[in-house]
């Protein structure tokens, strides 16, 4: 059987930034997923988008959410609308900038596990479990210490501040990771006639969208 593994090498890791030029909405799909139509607007799967001034499915109004299910016109979002209201009018979704993490060498994580719930009770014959929410886990990768990269700045910045941020894994086949996270830890390490790097560890929180 011919093999269909995934080579890591020419993958890319990008933390978001600022929010980008929105594009108009000319139509809204509702179901689950939510079809968003959009003429031309040039989002890829795994870009992230905020919605705002959307008429009629007003829920979508302050949120983000992953991009998926591209076409030229169109793209879904994880977002449940069925018997929502229908759209009316307006409405922009504006998609985040990513900046590249430069010098970007491993891939470790997705480790998260479900939690197991103690269902036991006095009529059971041996313990019983349920199964309880998701974590979703770490995600973690070693960098090449860059103190000039755009990329590595905004993860210390982001470690200093504790915030939020997003985040795309792109492999070299097109399929992306997104999700969010906060910088649990930045450490260096270095020594003699070693480069000076880092493994930085990110705490997700939430689902991770594979597209």
């Amino acid at each position: 059987m011919t093999s269909t593994a995934i080579s890591s090498q020419g993958s890319s890791f990008a933390v978001s930034g600022g929010a980008g030029a929105a594009v108009s909405i000319t139509g809204i799909i509702l179901g689950y997923p939510t079809i968003i139509e959009a003429t031309a607007h040039g989002f890829t799967n795994g870009d992230v988008v905020s919605f705002a001034g959307v008429g009629g499915e007003t829920g979508l109004n302050g949120q983000s959410f992953v991009v998926t299910n591209v076409t030229p016109n169109t793209f879904a979002v994880n977002y449940n609308s069925t018997g929502g209201a229908s759209w009316t009018s307006g409405g922009t979704a504006a998609p985040v900038t990513w900046t590249p993490i430069g010098n970007f060498k491993t891939i470790k994580g997705f480790d998260g596990k479900t939690s197991k719930l103690d269902a036991t009770n006095l009529a059971s014959l041996a313990k019983e479990y349920r199964a309880g929410l998701q974590d979703p886990g770490n995600f973690s990768f070693d960098v090449d210490i860059d103190l000039t990269d755009a990329g590595q700045l905004a993860l210390q910045t982001l470690k200093a501040s504790s915030a939020l941020a997003n985040y795309r894994l792109t492999l070299p086949n097109g399929h992306t990771a997104t999700f969010t996270a906060f910088v649990e830890s930045f450490p260096w390490d270095g020594g003699v006639d070693k480069l000076l790097t880092a493994t930085v560890n990110l705490i997700i929180t939430g689902p991770i969208t594979i597209v």
